[in-house]
């Protein structure tokens, strides 16, 4: 196998197993940090040792045991860390390097290893931007450029709130813990906004080849059904698992056979998941009886939902839509919450009405990076028929895309508006 395959063989195993090698890790060295140092310390060993030996038989086992071998170095290596951990160090001793079973469940209710971490990323002594970016990348595996593209920052802005998180982390000395009560309840709005991106990130690549990586969005979902589990009383966390429900019944439309994007007044209908969108309207009906109905992501289920009903593109429900916006905008004060409305108002009073909201976007910073902004302007002008205007700005949208799959629909889109 050529370098370059072994390389991208070594990131995919890496981008698969990385959440599970942290996870294994920190229970057992009970500090979250430190278990992902280590396990940088195994990437760090395939990268150098699979261009030698060749790619495993089993990648994921493979750095799976490089990390817990590097775990058990270090146990012996600190006199202290040794002391405190001295009966796993003993029983690794007897079992021959083995691992103690890392699946068995500890002394909460919690019940799932992946939330336990984002549980613990969220410590109310980090800020909220602090938490939701360790958890993340630490925990979830999402890179520095992804999250800064969910949260329209910087890279360098979003890599020290990683470092800095860390380390305070670290020097809490309460970087593992189990919170219950009234502390877990404090950090659950934290917990639910990065299932929220996790799920964003697979709904919609930042990066790549794809435009979906169902994998994150099956893995957000299913951490949705634990929350929902672990907190039935709390509206938002059934307003959340009703956005991914009935966003991600849409997945088999909104790619073509090679896998280009199709967009949702383009897509075939009869290829929505009519099971997902039954739960999801049954997990948005439970949250508005919860008391829920304008939480922010019970108001963005609403327009998910409204999507859902609607058997053809024409007979959406663009009014109640715009209004749901305009109550999401007032909620969030957010620039790309008001891009969202532009396109709903388009839809009820023409394109010019919603070109004027996005004109009057044009100057917030947080956009000036943002390819949704040029994308939705170029569909507007479009419509409006200024072609060349159109075409200037698809092309703008596609130089700041990202993934390769949308960039090339921006070109198509663009080239659609020429002369």
């Amino acid at each position: 196998m050529a370098q370059g395959d072994v390389h991208r063989a070594i990131l995919a195993a890496w981008r698969i197993e990385q959440p599970r090698l942290i996870t294994s890790l920190a229970r057992m060295l009970r500090d979250v940090p430190l278990a992902e140092e280590l396990t940088q310390d195994a990437l760090v060993a395939a990268l150098e040792r699979w261009p030698e030996t060749g790619v495993p038989e089993r990648p994921g086992a493979w750095l799976m045991a490089a990390a817990r071998s590097r775990a058990l170095d270090h146990l012996r290596r600190v006199p202290m860390l040794a002391r405190q951990h001295g009966m796993i160090a003993a029983a690794l001793e007897i079992e021959q390097n083995a691992m103690p079973d890392l699946d068995s469940p500890l002394d909460d209710d919690i019940g799932d290893e992946m939330l336990r971490l984002i549980f613990t990323a969220c410590h109310p002594r980090l800020s909220r931007e602090s938490r939701v970016a360790l958890a993340l990348r630490m925990v979830c595996g999402l890179t520095t450029e992804e999250i800064a593209r969910a949260f329209l920052l910087s890279e360098a802005t979003v890599a020290q709130r990683i470092v800095r998180a860390k380390r305070l982390l670290s020097d809490s000395g309460l970087s593992y813990e189990t919170p219950q009560g009234e502390e877990r309840n404090r950090r659950l709005p934290t917990v639910l906004e990065v299932v929220y991106v996790i799920f964003n990130e697979g709904y919609t690549a930042a990066r790549g080849d794809d435009w979906l990586r169902p994998q994150l969005c099956d893995e957000a979902r299913r951490l949705g059904r634990v929350l929902t589990a672990l907190a039935p009383d709390q509206p938002e966390v059934h307003g959340l698992m009703a956005l991914m429900e009935l966003n991600a019944s849409r997945n088999a439309a909104r790619t073509g056979p090679d896998g280009e994007p199709i967009l949702l007044m383009d897509q075939d209908r009869r290829l929505w998941d009519a099971l997902q969108i039954r739960r999801g309207l049954d997990a948005l009906a439970r949250a508005r009886k919860l008391g829920g109905g304008t939480g922010f992501f019970t108001l963005q289920a609403a327009i998910a939902a409204c999507h859902a009903r609607a058997p053809a593109p024409e007979s959406t429900d663009w009014r109640s839509i715009a209004g749901l916006y305009a109550q999401l905008s007032a909620l969030t004060n957010s620039p790309v919450v008001e891009l969202n409305r532009a396109v709903a108002v388009a839809m009820v009073a023409g394109p010019a009405a919603g070109l004027e909201i996005v004109e009057a976007l044009a100057d917030f910073p947080a956009l000036k990076g943002y390819h949704l902004l040029p994308s939705v302007r170029g569909d507007l002008l479009q419509r409006l028929g200024r072609l060349a205007e159109a075409q200037a700005a698809f092309t703008a949208a596609a130089a700041l895309a990202g993934n390769a799959r949308e960039r090339a629909l921006l070109e198509r889109r663009a080239a659609a508006c020429a002369p």
